[in-house]
């Protein structure tokens, strides 16, 4: 599965351009989501050094992924290279209701239980 992942306010607590602690079990899961064999994607507005501050952070915390605002490749029958990024789930805190508990997250993810509509946001 492709999944595509926010980085502000989803990975960690900062606000923009700041970059804040982590958000409780992001990393626990992330690591999970990558060894379960899922494709990675930080899909971010980070560009220029602020995306280079977001991957120092993500490396320093041993968070794994696979790319960062580019597609995975497999979809050469559109006949380019879209902007939007294709997955098969994003993960955003402004997701309608907002942000899931990041080991809810992983157990839809996983299969373990259907999603909710609705979330309340979790800060």
């Amino acid at each position: 599965m492709i999944i595509a992942v926010d980085f502000d306010g989803t990975l960690h607590t900062g606000e923009w351009p700041e970059i804040g602690a982590p958000v409780k079990d992001a990393i626990e899961i992330m690591k999970r989501l990558y060894a379960d064999g899922h494709v990675i994607i930080i899909n971010t507005c980070r560009e220029g050094q602020t995306q280079l501050n977001m991957e120092d952070w993500l490396i320093g915390n041993e968070i794994p992924y696979d790319y960062v605002n580019e597609n995975s490749g497999g979809h050469e029958e559109y006949g380019y290279n879209a902007r939007k990024i294709y997955a098969d789930v994003y993960i955003d805190d402004h997701n309608l209701g907002g942000l899931p508990p990041w080991r809810e997250i992983y157990d839809i993810i996983s299969g373990k239980v259907k999603p909710y509509y609705i979330y309340k946001t979790v800060k």
